[in-house]
């Protein structure tokens, strides 16, 4: 992630969000601060798309919508506003604004994880995600080999924390009572 390069230092909120309508690449607001977005890989792409197709037959027959990673997340104890890979919500869905490009109340999130961000999904994200009281399940998803990582909110205080390895093996998404082999999740990767 590299800080966007401006005459500005600091940013409301408001002026990040006015900046990412007419913006021609994505950027990503940390309390003040822009930091533009780096470019997927094939296999980030490839990941992301299988992610998204499991999405869309785990919550066909729920009242649930799956948003890929152009639709915003509000993370407002820390002042934040992040794109993550993929996001699930359920029933009563919220928006910040009136457009709906700014989700608040995602019960799953969803990151895969990047050489360049895997230090920040894991620990930073993990803790502003844990602030966002919808959010049930945290799940993160290795490009350098199958190996799926999820936290599921128990309580308040507590996330179980559950990791599973090899393409044969099945990881449990909680939140939408949905089980996905990671063959799936890894179809078209090219391991190096």
């Amino acid at each position: 992630m590299s800080q966007l390069a401006t005459q500005q230092n600091y940013y409301t909120k408001e002026e990040y969000l006015l900046l990412e309508e007419s913006a021609e690449y994505r950027s990503e607001y940390y309390n003040g601060e822009i930091f533009a977005m780096a470019g997927g890989t094939r296999n980030h792409s490839a990941i992301c798309i299988n992610v998204n197709w499991s999405i869309r037959e785990a919550i066909l027959n729920k009242d649930c919508i799956g948003f890929d990673s152009n639709m915003k997340l509000d993370i407002p104890t820390h002042n934040i506003v992040v794109y993550p890979d993929a996001m699930v919500a359920c029933s009563n869905i919220e928006f910040l604004d009136k457009k709906e490009t700014i989700l608040k109340n995602p019960l799953l999130v969803i990151e895969v994880l990047s050489p360049s961000t895997e230090h920040v999904d894991r620990i930073k994200k993990f803790i502003y995600y844990q602030s966002v009281p919808s959010i049930h399940e945290y799940i993160m998803i290795s490009q350098a080999e199958p190996k799926v990582e999820a936290y599921y909110k128990q309580n308040e205080r507590n996330w179980l924390y559950t990791i599973v390895k090899g393409l044969d093996e099945t990881i449990y998404i909680k939140s939408l009572e949905y089980e996905i082999v990671l063959k799936e999740l890894y179809q078209k990767v090219k391991w190096r």
